[in-house]
């Protein structure tokens, strides 16, 4: 660019920052001053590719790829803005603090250095290197070289000499939480942490009661998955059609003994069923895609390709539930003329209405225990402890460290 050009694309850059800002704070998801100030000060296109255009730079809810592998799988990013708000105001990050970041870009690092100032401290950590180089590299050119320590390592081994944390915030999806990253946290800390479910993700705060941790609050948001020891790839079965194309169903945990049961499957006739559950056409209902994930034997999610006819159709969501030799998957279909939806489920297979009567049930049980309630609260119990006496409808999930519970207390 010549200087002129580069001066205007900076004169833009402010403009769409401050816009971006206000929004943030009139929807809520700033609430604190220095917060605040940090967004108004961080130029994000500093941390993005180069041609970015700035409308996409700086939207509420548009991430920044910044590298993927040789398969096009996303590596890393420079996530959305909304959610890089929400984590540091559930973190609780002020002035003079230490924080540990956990998945390094540079931008929220930045972020995090405004917020701390000069008596804080901020420590970004990325088990790869070219990540973290360029990480640094912006870093320094924007400013904060001196102010953020970039450190190549594996977190969930634990940082070389990195001491203790107000604060925690983890950047990348994980599928549990590594004991030597607690090891990092205060005993009054926060640790804020993507946490994938059956396929669920909920950013969640926890904060230490005693032997185990409990959540303080929680945001819907994805990220890229942690790549290192503590990584867990989905266990992901193809299911072909006559035309070879294909459905895909994608598991964290609970992968059916025998996936070769359901060979054939999408040649069979679809059934389905209804569950008398209906919801408005604004209204949302993301906390049934987690009661599902803690209460639905068989759960995973699904995805189409191009051809298939599920993909044709427009009235299902991405999750399902194997049963035998059978899949429902979750639909939905309009009321009238109304913006009204009944929940349901269509299903492939011999079994297949009973698989979409195991579905429909946990929405009409979501429905009677859960919905309209308080929302769920996480509590994460470490291996050498458990949990004592819990009120309300809960769902327990096995991690490898540590068993993760989900209450429901509006249905006590």
């Amino acid at each position: 660019m010549y200087a002129a050009e580069v001066t205007d694309h900076a004169r833009r850059g402010e403009s769409a920052r401050d816009e971006l800002v206000a929004r943030l704070v009139a929807e809520g998801m700033i609430v604190s001053p220095e917060v605040e100030a940090a967004f108004r000060t961080v130029p994000r296109h500093a941390f993005v590719p180069a041609g970015t255009p700035l409308d996409v730079v700086y939207a509420v809810d548009r991430s920044v790829i910044t590298k993927t592998d040789e398969h096009g799988a996303h590596l890393s990013s420079v996530s959305a803005t909304y959610i890089q708000a929400r984590m540091i105001e559930q973190a609780k990050v002020r002035p003079g603090m230490r924080v540990l970041e956990i998945g390094s870009g540079g931008y929220n690092a930045a972020l995090l250095a405004e917020v701390v100032g000069p008596d804080g401290d901020v420590v970004s950590v990325d088990i790869d290197a070219d990540i973290t180089d360029r990480a640094a590299e912006l870093l320094e050119a924007a400013g904060y070289g001196g102010r953020v320590r970039v450190v190549q390592a594996d977190a969930a081994r634990g940082v070389p000499d990195a001491g203790v944390f107000d604060a925690i915030i983890v950047t990348v999806g994980m599928w549990d939480i590594p004991p030597a990253l607690l090891d990092h946290l205060s005993p009054a800390g926060v640790i804020v942490v993507p946490l994938r479910m059956n396929g669920v993700t909920r950013t969640i705060a926890f904060r230490r009661d005693g032997d185990h941790l409990v959540s303080t609050s929680t945001e819907l948001a994805g990220f890229v998955p942690v790549q290192g020891d503590d990584a867990r790839p989905e266990r992901i079965f193809r299911l072909p059609d006559a035309r070879g194309h294909a459905v895909s169903l994608r598991f964290d945990v609970g992968v059916p003994d025998d996936v070769h049961a359901l060979d054939g499957v999408l040649g069979t006739e679809r059934s389905e069923a209804w569950s008398g559950v209906f919801v408005g056409g604004s209204e949302p209902f993301a906390d049934l895609h987690l009661w599902m994930a803690g209460f639905l034997p068989g759960f995973c999610l699904l995805a189409t390709d191009e051809g298939t006819e599920l993909k044709a159709e427009s009235n299902w969501l991405p999750f399902a539930v194997v049963y035998a030799d059978s899949f429902a998957y979750f639909a939905l279909r309009r009321i009238g003329e109304e913006s009204r939806y009944e929940l349901g489920a269509r299903a492939y297979g011999r079994h297949g209405r009973d698989a979409a009567a195991a579905m429909t049930g946990q929405m009409q049980a979501w429905d009677q225990y859960a919905r309209g309630g308080l929302a769920p609260t996480f509590a994460y119990w470490p291996n050498d402890g458990g949990p004592g006496d819990l009120s309300g409808v809960v769902a327990e999930l096995e991690k490898t460290h540590g068993l993760l519970t989900i209450s429901w207390p509006s249905a006590a």
